[in-house]
């Protein structure tokens, strides 16, 4: 599985809104000058983030958006599912006529089932929460002089 630009940008997009919850209601400009993004593309992203329900919204001067749940009920399977639809590795074969030619093609398919099983088993179980915990020791030892 590849994952597109607009997955990664869509990952990228709900661990800025994570990261920044305690804030309230985020503007997407605000979003999209920290994540580097375009705000029409942002926008974009955001039409099917929030197809997936995952967000509250609020208009006006003190609107934007906001996460609907805590960052460790949304999961990177769920996130990518949302933009990338289907997260098998391939696409399932015709199966064959020829008797040897389908064992094969079982063979090929535990292989790719196996590897999907495990991708799906790692997605489905790591959270928003989870990347932001591994990458907040880092920032703890960030200097400025």
């Amino acid at each position: 599985m590849k994952v597109s630009t607009k997955g990664q940008y869509a990952l990228k997009v709900m661990l800025d809104f994570a990261k920044h919850a305690n804030e309230g209601f985020i503007r997407l400009r605000d979003v999209a000058d920290r994540q580097g993004i375009s705000k029409t593309y942002l926008e974009q992203i955001m039409v099917l983030l929030n197809k997936g329900d995952l967000f509250t919204t609020a208009r006006g001067y003190q609107g934007g958006y906001q996460l609907k749940r805590l960052a460790r009920e949304y999961t990177i399977g769920d996130i990518l599912r949302i933009t990338e639809g289907d997260l098998s590795p391939v696409e399932t074969d015709e199966c064959s006529e020829n008797v040897s030619d389908r064992r094969v093609s079982v063979m090929a398919t535990d292989v790719w089932g196996g590897l999907e099983k495990v991708m799906i088993d790692y997605l489905d179980h790591l959270t928003l929460q989870d990347i932001l915990d591994a990458h907040r020791e880092e920032d703890a030892y960030e200097f400025f002089i």
